[in-house]
């Protein structure tokens, strides 16, 4: 009962004073770049004057990337768009489904869900440097202050990375400062992957290592450590990466290993870092709402033929987190990690986007790339035992490397755009996904919206290809 009333008191507080005030200042508008001066915003000291607002104010740019950003787990997240993108997934929506482009290779600068891959993330951003910079002004305590500071930077810099990923060169935007955010020019990869670990840094400095609420859904200390040893690893910082994820793995006691494929995604599993709690009481996920069919053909997306051949037949994944379903002349399998479709008595799965089993991986890759051959293979071996498999028989680093990469493919398909990513850091993209009819060359990175080139020129020049 108590949970509850808070949440509920929490969401009235962020319908009265965040939404009015950030939401409305945008009012025929999602672009970053189109924020004017409003008359009633964020920054806006009423919100700052009482830590419990502040707070809910937080709470509300997680339900922003739960609901619109990225991350979210509705058919226009990176989940579902990325995985028709890559390999894992067959498209067999209606033929006016913005999906298509993905699952053809065919983006068009104009794609709406390219805009929004864009506008929601870049106005998050907005949201957290408003918090940044309300924080500042504020009376509240220093843990208080401590903590609104490290989610806001943890966030700014966790969603710029998913844009370098996505669009190349992007925008670091510190400020709420209109003015300049409307002429803002895209900064370099390499001072982009700056800034991100600056922000990580000082995020991991100021946060602590217990979570703010038992269920996960705040980040802590380690939740940054997590997200730092990815960005290590995809920025080649060998040694970075092996030493934040043994750090994750090894030095604290609030994660357990799941040995049960089947326990991995409820809501208290043990392997959780950071998770989002459904936007009401009772509802699941959005994930299982819309990979989950039960009869052919498909409404929207099944799991790829050839994702479905990477699995041998030992292997407990495609038994545990795979589901047919037959018309009785063809068979389509659909990603059935989230079983829970429906609404139930209370939440039984939440989504989850970072789990201990990309930190093994990440340190297996990271331990083969700096020569200790066995470590990486002790890691990698870990994740094929909980599978049913046998230890891997690799025994080169190019070998055991690439056996990583095959049990990323099976382990985080149809999460977060993982397998398009690895692809890409790892320069098989064109290998992999050259038998796409609409593959090109320069499909590494998505266009950048010809809406924000109109009102900026200075991102110009556009992605290659576009």
């Amino acid at each position: 009962m108590k949970t509850i009333f808070k949440k509920k008191y929490y969401w009235c507080i962020v319908k009265k004073i965040f939404f009015l005030s950030f939401t409305f200042s945008m009012p025929a508008c999602d672009s970053f770049l189109e924020i004017d001066l409003p008359k009633s915003h964020l920054t806006n000291t009423s919100v700052f004057q009482d830590y419990t607002t502040a707070n809910a104010a937080m709470a509300d740019v997680y339900s922003k990337i739960r609901d619109k950003g990225l991350l979210t787990g509705t058919s226009f997240g990176i989940s579902n768009q990325l995985g028709n993108y890559a390999d894992e997934l067959t498209f067999y929506g209606s033929s006016t489904n913005t999906t298509l482009g993905f699952y053809t290779n065919t983006l068009l600068p104009s794609n709406s869900t390219v805009a929004q891959f864009w506008n929601n993330s870049y106005n998050q951003i907005y949201a957290a440097n408003a918090v940044l910079e309300g924080v500042k002004t504020s009376n509240f305590n220093e843990q208080e202050k401590a903590q609104l500071e490290g989610e806001a930077l943890f966030l700014r810099g966790l969603l710029h990375f998913y844009l370098l990923q996505l669009f190349g060169d992007i925008p670091y935007i510190q400020t709420t400062d209109y003015k300049s955010n409307s002429i803002v020019s895209r900064k370099s990869n390499e001072l982009v992957y700056t800034q991100i670990i600056t922000d990580l840094k000082n995020a991991e400095r100021l946060l602590l290592p217990s979570y703010p609420n038992a269920e996960r859904v705040r980040p802590n200390s380690f939740v940054v450590k997590s997200v730092l040893a990815r960005v290590y690893l995809y920025g080649g910082m060998w040694d970075d990466a092996n030493k934040m994820a043994t750090v994750v793995i090894e030095n604290n006691s609030l994660y357990v290993f799941e040995n049960s494929l089947n326990k991995v995604f409820l809501k208290n599993s043990t392997e959780t870092i950071w998770q989002f709690m459904p936007a009401v009481a009772g509802k699941n996920t959005d994930e299982a709402t819309i990979f989950i069919f039960t009869s052919g053909p498909p409404p929207l997306v099944a799991l790829s033929e050839s994702l479905m051949n990477s699995f041998t037949v030992s292997d407990l994944r495609k038994t545990n987190w795979t589901a047919p379903v037959t018309n009785g002349t063809k068979t389509w399998y659909y990603a059935f990690k989230y079983k829970e479709s429906k609404a139930s008595t209370t939440s039984k799965e939440y989504s989850i986007v970072l789990r201990l089993t990309e930190q093994y991986l990440i340190r297996a890759e990271a331990r083969a790339q700096l020569g200790d051959l066995i470590g990486a293979k002790e890691d990698l071996n870990k994740i094929r035992k909980r599978a049913g498999l046998s230890n891997a028989t690799v025994n080169s680093k190019e070998e055991i490397l690439e056996s990583i990469l095959q049990e990323r493919r099976k382990e985080f398909f149809t999460e977060y755009g993982h397998r398009f990513f690895d692809l890409k850091r790892t320069g098989k993209l064109d290998t992999v996904l050259s038998t796409k009819p609409g593959w090109n060359i320069t499909d590494n990175l998505l266009p950048i919206p010809e809406s924000e080139l109109t009102l900026n020129p200075n991102l110009k020049p556009q992605n290659p290809g576009y």
